[in-house]
């Protein structure tokens, strides 16, 4: 045989191998043969986006880690965006007019978005709940003004301080970053138990989380719930304090979660469950001690929220510095991503109902609002179990509900009787 022939051979041989070779390390990398063509996702990715907040981390570390690309959606676009309005409109133009698909977003807006209830032209854009981002991590912020008071969990020492502003003709104002959203409910929630009515007693307004600090430091708002790190922020630049973390009102609340558009999850289910593990395993990293100062350092880059570490890291790590004189080190208030088998991500539909009764509660959704309907339709735990068990999840829940919550001031919410909760609550919209 002619010697370049054998060349040739030799050649071509070594080339299969190594295609051979990789294609079986792929396939030890990749769950389920993720790398095949024809089992693989059905797109390489999409846009989600995200606020500036920390419990966005678990999509940031994903890229940065280079998750998306291990399950197989590597062009995934991780977008900021301005405000929760912004996301809003960017959801409902989808990614290929140029918006978002999906993203971080506040628990409650999957029910608004749904539903048209704060849509342009009321139109309904069917979401999906995906998974819990984190719990708790959230704060009530009050301005230096009403130092002096050492407001906490109990927000009736307010009442007659803004009692006399109101007196002398000044105007009052609670911020929170999107009607119905998780930090309106939260200040909502705070205010009525201390017996200040939030839609007569003082105005609720909407600003953009980053923009918080900024608008407190000029004097428009006398408090506020946001994310971190925009609570820690204040209290550095002394402009407010912290009344208190919102897993103190609500110990293991949920929070953010990732929440996706329905037609992309129906069209694209492979994707859905690629993006969904990758984003699983870094809430699994990000939920480590240890891995809290990188994550700190990661978020805080000017690519993500161009933040100083030193506003993010301590209260990563349940270390509350209030900011009027009381400081914590070591508690179980730290923001949680995944928990024991995944409690922390998993959507477990219970919450959802106390949502949408919440929601109830303030005027978005009526009385008589069908709250089972639309929790089973916008709730995809099923995707979530899927997800776990190809990634070998231990201990995973399996069930709806996590059981009675109950809150700071003893007020308890059974989400088989949500209207009994209602009726235990002293300020309320509906009777």
């Amino acid at each position: 045989m002619d010697d370049r022939a054998v060349d040739a051979g030799r050649r071509q041989l070594l080339k299969l191998t190594g295609a051979a070779a990789l294609l079986s390390a792929a396939r030890l990398s990749f769950p389920s043969g993720a790398f095949a063509q024809s089992t693989g996702p059905e797109v390489k990715g999409t846009r989600l986006g995200y606020i500036a907040l920390t419990d966005a981390a678990p999509l940031i570390i994903a890229k940065e880690k280079g998750l998306y690309a291990k399950y197989g959606v590597p062009d995934m676009d991780i977008s900021k965006q301005a405000s929760w309005g912004a996301t809003r409109d960017n959801m409902a133009l989808g990614f290929k007019a140029n918006g978002i698909d999906g993203g971080h977003i506040l628990r409650p807006k999957t029910h608004l978005y749904s539903t048209g209830k704060v849509m342009q032209n009321n139109q309904p854009l069917p979401m999906y709940t995906l998974l819990n981002l984190n719990e708790d991590g959230q704060a009530i912020s009050v301005s230096n003004e009403y130092k002096d008071l050492n407001v906490q969990k109990d927000s009736s020492p307010l009442k007659q301080a803004f009692e006399r502003k109101k007196a002398a003709g000044k105007e009052l104002t609670a911020a929170m970053t999107f009607p119905g959203g998780t930090h309106d409910l939260w200040i909502r929630y705070w205010l009525a138990a201390g017996g200040i009515d939030p839609d007569t007693d003082i105005k609720v307004i909407t600003v953009p989380p980053p923009q918080m600090v900024a608008n407190m430091k000029v004097g428009t708002m006398d408090c506020f719930c946001v994310g971190e790190p925009w609570n820690e922020q204040l209290v550095n630049q002394n402009i407010g304090y912290t009344a208190l973390t919102t897993g103190e009102l609500w110990s293991r609340h949920p929070e953010k979660i990732l929440g996706m558009r329905a037609d992309f999850v129906d069209a694209n289910p492979k994707a859905t469950q690629a993006i969904l593990m990758a984003v699983m395993e870094a809430q699994q990293w990000a939920d480590k001690r240890e891995n809290r100062q990188e994550l700190a350092e990661i978020v805080g880059r000017r690519q993500w929220f161009n933040v100083p570490v030193g506003d993010i890291n301590k209260r990563l790590l349940g270390d509350i510095n209030y900011g009027n004189g009381r400081e914590v080190k070591g508690t179980n208030l730290q923001m949680k991503f995944w928990g024991d088998g995944g409690s922390s991500s998993y959507p477990w539909k219970s919450l959802d109902t106390w949502f949408v009764t919440e929601n109830i509660r303030w005027g978005k959704f009526e009385p008589n609002f069908d709250i089972k309907a639309l929790v089973d339709k916008t709730n995809r735990a099923d995707l979530w179990r899927e997800a776990a068990k190809t990634l070998g999840v231990a201990g995973a829940p399996t069930a709806d509900t996590r059981g009675v919550e109950t809150f700071f001031d003893g007020v308890k919410f059974d989400p088989a009787a949500p209207m009994d909760y209602l009726k235990a609550l002293k300020i309320k919209r509906v009777a």
